[in-house]
């Protein structure tokens, strides 16, 4: 094993009945890189991102985190990932502070619950209901519990969406700080600038297969023509040049 990848996922096969979701996907991420997963509605990063968070088993193919594998060291990993899901439902009824402490609880390392705190500026806030948040705030204090544990690897599944800008803002750079400290983000979103400005590299999926990889200004120089976004090209043109134009269902 390959101590250096955070990442390493070989002729990954999903099936589901006869759709084949994903379709032999190789990519590998090293440690200390913030990389992108990109693709159209429906193209696999779903089904690839849940694979390797270990919520589902894949048909073929070959996982690594961490140098480790699911079959062997579930519960190390469970301990050394941090996840963020795309609409993580937290208790209503619960404080900010309380939230924090449950989730604090279940990881052996990590953080104290005031430093969470600090870290995703919700200190003023640990008295509220998390039902009581705004969309933003929601936002960090999810992020803040895929943090507790301390991870090594963090999963983060469209965490801005809907957000305004100002609480993009804000989780980015609590992103850019993660990664300063050694962490290794694997991040999806529909937003082209966001990965163009956060991703050291990316990866553009379609129908379960990855179709480019690059870092975001390598794919920009190869693909962006048209320049429709920007004058130099942009990370939204290469995806639009490289998945079509045609509108996708969920």
């Amino acid at each position: 094993m390959n101590n250096g990848w955070a990442v390493r996922c070989e002729r990954l096969v999903k099936r589901y009945g006869d759709l084949v979701a994903v379709n032999g996907l190789s990519f590998a991420v090293p440690r200390g890189e913030c990389f992108g997963l990109l693709g159209p509605n429906g193209a696999g990063k779903t089904t690839t991102i849940e694979v390797l968070e270990g919520l589902l088993a894949p048909d073929d193919g070959l996982v690594e985190l961490l140098g480790l594998t699911w079959a062997s060291h579930e519960r190390e990993l469970r301990q050394r990932l941090g996840i963020q899901l795309q609409e993580t439902q937290l208790s209503e009824k619960l404080t900010v502070r309380e939230t924090l402490r449950l989730f604090r609880s279940f990881y052996t390392r990590g953080p104290s619950v005031d430093d969470l705190l600090a870290r995703v500026d919700l200190t003023s806030k640990d008295a509220s209901w998390v039902g009581k948040l705004s969309g933003g705030q929601k936002q960090r204090l999810s992020v803040a519990c895929a943090l507790a544990g301390d991870p090594d690897l963090l999963f983060l599944d469209e965490p801005t969406t809907g957000l305004d800008p100002q609480s993009r803002r804000q989780l980015w750079d609590l992103l850019r700080a993660y990664q300063a400290g050694g962490g290794t983000i694997l991040l999806t979103t529909h937003y082209m600038d966001e990965a163009q400005l956060l991703c050291d590299r990316v990866a553009i999926v379609d129908r379960g297969r990855v179709i480019a990889i690059d870092t975001p200004a390598a794919l920009i120089a190869a693909h962006g023509a048209p320049r429709v976004v920007a004058p130099e090209g942009s990370l939204e043109d290469v995806f639009v040049a490289l998945t079509g134009r045609h509108l996708r269902e969920e």
